[in-house]
């Protein structure tokens, strides 16, 4: 549905400028405002409005600009006459300038041929489906009655629509549009989507293990889940359900509590019963947040504003023309039932426009009518986002963070190093020298199944601690390059602060340490392979790498989608932690999020809706969290208000 091909968004940035005064950038310089002196010299004798902002010009107009007519060349014959002159460096370099991805001219962003088209349903093609709704097509079949030609061709095909799509909405995606791409999906959206599949198929008899399912559910969408859950539950199938969200835990039938910390320092079972039972147990971490014995206090006092961020006529998917105002320097929730547009202002269009902005390439930019206010304020954007921190499998915590570059200093400036001539690349797994090379620094090696899953197994050379004999001969106090590596991040943080060394690595690497600590990852390995951590812990070491900045990561906007996935609430209170660090440093921090925690704690809330899909797209409420729960239409509001007492 999209190609690579020339990205509007960079050729009229600025849509509130006329073509008279430089709307087209591609069309400025000594040579190339030739195409647009030609286009406002003539546009007396086809009556263009060249004075008028682009955003204001009929979508006639505007095409008129990409196509031309016999009066003056338009945008897309530009880009030929660049294309054609391409083996000249400096028109290479424009044309690469103003790529992006943008949607296939042919299918309009649809995938299919036209004459896919010409067969119909009631005057629907099958791409009007695929714009529509789950829900508008889910009513649609579940009002179509066939005439007698369609009744033997359709029988068993309606009762089949009818129950999936009814089953996608069970499960609360109602909203999401048929053509919508499963990239584009977040894991709750994802897990849902098996959830309908399920239900639709009726097993008795099994057993369905859930991993987090309420990831990127409002709280009202959650009642929903449960709903669900319960229903699967009657049907005779044992659901066990990996879950932190406090609404799953009070209708579940059985609570296993596993802990009582992290990492090492868990694995123990610490409670089995029932949900008023675990609210009585002290020893349960868990317990004492569900009974209130321990919380996150609400905010005393918010953090005042004076500068913002205004976008103006975000009209993208659902949208509706809102006007939006982003804070700086303070901590800001973007709240909304499933579906109401949070991604869509956020990721598609803040985030990208401004990307673009500070010289970054981005996918195509969402429809708005302008950013404005005191963009010139912040100094840069950062989307901190769940993705693996490193395609590698060599990837790590400490490699992440740099701290792993000191760590290797530190082993070489040692005596026996020195005495070896070993530098700080021969404890590196990265490159040759002193690593395993039976498994090029893995500590495992691969054997390849031709019709099974690949088989790994520990190297036999160096019993899977990745570096050669010689190089763990050499310690630092009683420790060598693997054992270190073995070490979790609080371990590392006690032993590394109750050590030293003359070149002050130790201090460096302990304030590394700390960060990860600091994120609520001190159970983390500090080898432990990327491809290992979970989509939040991934997050929060990208989260530990900017704190380690300190004052070298000033005036940033960095826009967090949902960090609490994957977090108990003893988590959460140390991640609100950093964000205060983050904003400590004159940073902002935006936060996409449901949960009613880290809402109570932000400092501006800005909540979409009030439902998803078309009824979404609004503006419901944005001031703080105090004035959220006077706010009757917010559906936020009603489900924060037992949490601000």
């Amino acid at each position: 549905g999209s190609i690579i091909g020339i990205d509007p968004d960079l050729v009229i940035p600025d849509k509130n400028l006329s073509v008279y005064d430089g709307a087209i950038v591609c069309w400025k310089g000594e040579k190339m405002s030739e195409w647009n002196k030609e286009l406002v010299m003539n546009a007396y004798k086809f009556d263009f409005p060249i004075h008028k902002p682009y955003i204001q010009l009929t979508k006639a107009q505007q095409e008129l600009l990409w196509k031309g007519n016999s009066h003056f060349g338009g945008i897309d014959s530009f880009f030929k006459y660049v294309e054609e002159q391409s083996f000249k460096i400096q028109y290479r370099v424009m044309q690469a300038r103003y790529r992006g991805k943008t949607f296939c001219p042919d299918c309009n962003g649809t995938r299919l041929r036209a004459d896919a088209n010409y067969v119909k349903i009631r005057d629907k093609s099958i791409t009007d489906f695929l714009l529509m709704p789950v829900a508008d097509v889910e009513e649609f079949f579940r009002n179509f009655i066939p005439v007698e030609n369609e009744k033997s061709i359709s029988k068993r095909l309606l009762v089949e629509i009818r129950s999936r799509l009814a089953y996608l909405i069970d499960v609360g995606l109602g909203y999401l549009t048929m053509n919508r791409l499963s990239s584009s999906l977040s894991g709750g959206e994802s897990q849902r989507i098996n959830l309908a599949t399920v239900l639709g198929s009726s097993l008795v008899g099994s057993m369905y293990i859930l991993d987090e399912p309420s990831i990127g559910l409002h709280p009202r969408d959650t009642d929903r889940l449960i709903g669900v859950l319960k229903s699967i539950r009657n049907q005779g199938i044992s659901v066990i359900v990996v879950e932190h969200d406090e609404d799953i835990m009070k209708a579940s039938d059985q609570i296993m509590d596993i802990g009582p910390m992290a990492g090492r320092n868990g694995g123990n079972l610490v409670f089995m019963g029932k949900y008023n039972d675990i609210c009585k147990d002290k020893k349960s971490i868990t317990g004492n947040y569900l009974s209130g014995r321990e919380g996150i206090p609400v905010p005393s006092t918010r953090r005042k504003w004076k500068s913002s961020i205004l976008i103006k006529g975000a009209r993208e998917n659902n949208l509706k023309g809102i006007d939006v105002k982003i804070p700086l320097q303070v901590m800001t929730a973007v709240t909304g039932v499933s579906g109401s547009g949070k991604t869509t202002l956020i990721k598609t269009i803040l985030f990208n426009s401004l990307r673009k902005k500070f010289g970054g390439f981005g996918t195509a930019t969402g429809k708005y009518e302008s950013i404005g206010g005191d963009v010139n304020e912040i100094t840069g954007i950062e989307m901190v986002d769940q993705n693996p921190i490193g395609k590698s499998s060599r990837s790590n915590p400490i490699t992440y963070i740099k701290g792993f570059d000191d760590i290797r200093e530190l082993f070489a400036s040692l005596p026996t190093s020195q005495a070896r001539g070993y530098r700080p690349a021969h404890y590196s797994f990265n490159v040759d020298g002193g690593r395993c090379e039976m498994c090029s620094g893995e500590g495992e090696v691969t054997i390849e199944m031709q019709f099974m899953p690949d088989i790994h197994l520990p190297c036999d050379a160096c019993g899977g601690k990745r570096y050669k004999q010689d190089v763990l001969e050499v310690t630092f106090k009683d420790k060598n390059i693997s054992d270190i590596l073995n070490l979790t991040v609080d371990e590392a943080l006690h032993f590394f602060t109750e050590n030293n060394d003359k070149k002050g690595y130790c201090k460096s690497i302990a304030t590394r340490m700390k960060t990860l600590a600091d994120v609520g990852l001190g159970y983390v390995q500090l080898g432990q392979s990327s491809s290992t951590l979970s989509g939040g812990e991934a997050q929060r070491i990208k989260l530990a790498s900017f704190l380690t900045r300190g004052n070298l990561c000033t005036k940033t906007l960095f826009i967090f989608d949902e960090p609490t996935t994957g977090l108990h609430v003893h988590d959460i209170k140390k991640l609100l932690s950093a964000f205060d660090a983050l904003l400590k440093q004159s940073n902002t921090v935006l936060i996409i999020e449901h949960h009613p925690e880290i809402i109570k704690c932000a400092d501006w809330v800005i909540d979409l809706g009030p439902e998803g899909g078309e009824a979404g797209g609004n503006l419901v409420f944005e001031g703080t969290p105090e004035n959220l729960v006077k706010c009757k239409g917010s559906y936020t509001g009603k489900y924060l208000l037992e949490k601000m007492k």
